[in-house]
């Protein structure tokens, strides 16, 4: 207990380290306004009451936006134009801050929080692949949809990493030393979507998380789904990789030892996976699905116990993340909530579900969803790249299509999603009871 309360002393130390050095994550880039607008003028002018303080500015609309496209006493975000370093009041982008919630929008979210939790439990990443897209294609901000999943993700992440430590898959210590580079690399990510923000506001916001996504879903999730292909098909338990094994016999100061993983490998080969998944998860609330397999693949962990040990990770970055992101004012509480209250049962279903599964299945779930959400937010690229005006505008017949292909791909991900971790479950459930009689 002495050592643990050593090491989260270290952490903390560390966090503040890291803010103090990369500028810190709080407060949203200054050419970046919240509030609400409360008329527009003749003169093609607006005024806007700015959000805490309540002062009234003055803004000027660029010529190509109408009075129409103004949104009246909705809480919005506004980006500034900027000329060299001096922030003007000339307005370049408007987006609605806080989508409404209707009650169908409510079902939706407690369904998406429901499978994001299982797959949380089930693979240890905090399901945010599936759950940032989700509130993306329900009308949510890309940066608030980022922000508000951070939230979420560290009560959520702290439940499942008991669960899995109970029954003796997670390795906390090689859990916090990952937290503190993660940390850092929570920090950079915030920097990154903050200069998005401030340079092409909301649309740009969305196409950097869209691109993410589907640049590294389908690079690790083919990867992931072809390692599990051949573990199931040779009937082989997972093995550790040549990349791994290299590794751990190199030896620089600090060498680690972790009891629950089994491995001893030096600390400095820890740090970039540790960052890697710090900067996804504050850029696109996604670090699961690179800390999984760096934990498989580089530093090697088995699946279960990196899944489990993910989830420590995912706690410790997700408290310090969301405390960063608050300091922004960009969570939205609602969305925070709903989706909170549906994955905290999913993720005990799906801790439940590693005790009855062998190592590749876990693999073929986060490989298979990975690849259809993807699909999901690909069909989303040309809208963005229209609204920045980097390609013609769409048709609304071709944009009806687009948004059809990310909804149903979506969809699909989900079913996928709850069909193969309920059937996988089910089957070692009735094969351990069978065995026990």
């Amino acid at each position: 207990m002495k050592r643990l309360f050593i090491a989260l002393a270290i952490i903390l130390v560390c966090c503040f380290t890291a803010s103090a050095v990369l500028a810190g994550g709080g407060g949203p880039p200054k050419n970046l306004i919240k509030g609400f607008f409360l008329k527009v003028n003749p003169d093609h002018t607006a005024v806007f009451k700015m959000d805490v303080t309540g002062v009234e500015r003055t803004l000027k609309l660029p010529e190509d936006m109408k009075a129409e496209d103004i949104p009246m006493n909705r809480k919005v975000l506004v980006t500034l134009k900027t000329e060299g370093h001096e922030i003007t009041d000339e307005v370049k982008h408007v987006s609605i801050m806080f989508i409404d919630i209707p009650a169908s929008k409510v079902v939706a979210l407690l369904i998406v929080g429901l499978i994001g939790g299982l797959l949380s439990g089930f693979i240890g990443s905090g399901g945010a692949f599936v759950l940032t897209p989700s509130m993306m294609s329900l009308g949510v901000p890309g940066a608030v949809a980022v922000a508000s999943n951070m939230c979420h993700k560290f009560p959520k992440a702290m439940v499942g990493a008991y669960k899995r430590w109970k029954y003796g898959q997670a390795d906390v210590k090689l859990g916090l030393v990952m937290a503190i580079s993660a940390i850092i690399g929570v920090q950079i990510g915030i920097q990154i979507q903050k200069y998005i923000l401030d340079h092409w506001g909301n649309a740009g916001s969305n196409l950097y998380v869209s691109l993410m996504f589907v640049i590294v879903l389908v690079v690790v999730g083919g990867y992931v789904l072809y390692d599990a292909y051949k573990l199931q098909k040779g009937g082989k338990e997972t093995e550790t990789t040549k990349i791994a094994l290299a590794l751990q016999k190199i030896n620089i100061p600090p060498m680690i030892h972790f009891k629950q993983a089994g491995i001893t490998i030096s600390l400095w080969f820890t740090l970039p996976v540790g960052v890697a998944t710090g900067m996804l998860a504050a850029t696109i609330a996604v670090g699961g699905f690179i800390g999984v397999p760096g934990l498989i693949y580089v530093i090697g962990a088995s699946a279960v116990v990196a899944s489990a040990t993910e989830l420590v990770i995912a706690f410790v970055m997700g408290m310090w993340g969301s405390i960063q992101w608050g300091l922004s004012g960009l969570i939205d509480i609602r969305l925070t909530v709903l989706i909170l209250a549906a994955s905290l049962f999913g993720v005990q279903l799906g801790a439940l579900g590693t005790t009855y599964v062998k190592d590749y299945m876990i693999k073929v779930v986060m490989g298979a969803v990975m690849l259809i959400v993807s699909v999901s937010r690909g069909a989303k690229i040309p809208e963005y790249l229209a609204q920045l005006g980097l390609r013609s505008p769409l048709s609304p017949e071709t944009a009806a299509l687009y948004d059809a292909i990310s909804f149903w791909a979506l969809v699909a991900a989900l079913a996928a999603a709850g069909i193969i971790i309920s059937v996988a479950m089910i089957r070692g459930m009735l094969q351990a009871r069978a065995e026990g009689l």
